[in-house]
């Protein structure tokens, strides 16, 4: 039996949920794609090991959605490559125009 994921962006009570596959070992950070499903698709530059590759998603997701780092958290999938980000205080249809922005 195949399981799907269904992960959108969608609205909190004090923000946006954002459904992340993570290719860590990658030439540079950056978001490659919107999966059929909803979840971004980001490559990161950092190593293997499950607390660097969270540091640097946070660090990335950050840096795009200009947003301060205490802002986002991973709430699913810390030792994954499948992950939940809570982004505190901003609507989804922001942190939306943010991702498809930096689309590589």
């Amino acid at each position: 039996m195949t399981m799907t994921r269904n992960f959108d962006l969608h609205n909190g009570r004090r923000g946006a949920a954002l459904a992340v596959r993570i290719t860590p070992r990658a030439s540079r950070n950056q978001i490659v794609g919107v999966l059929n499903d909803g979840t971004v698709k980001v490559h990161l530059a950092a190593e293997t090991s499950d607390e660097e590759t969270n540091q640097e998603l946070i660090s990335f997701l950050s840096d795009v959605l200009g947003a301060p780092r205490s802002r986002l958290e991973i709430v699913a999938g810390i030792s994954g490559r499948d992950k939940i980000v809570s982004v505190l205080d901003m609507d989804v249809e922001t942190v939306n125009q943010r991702i498809i922005a930096h689309l590589d």
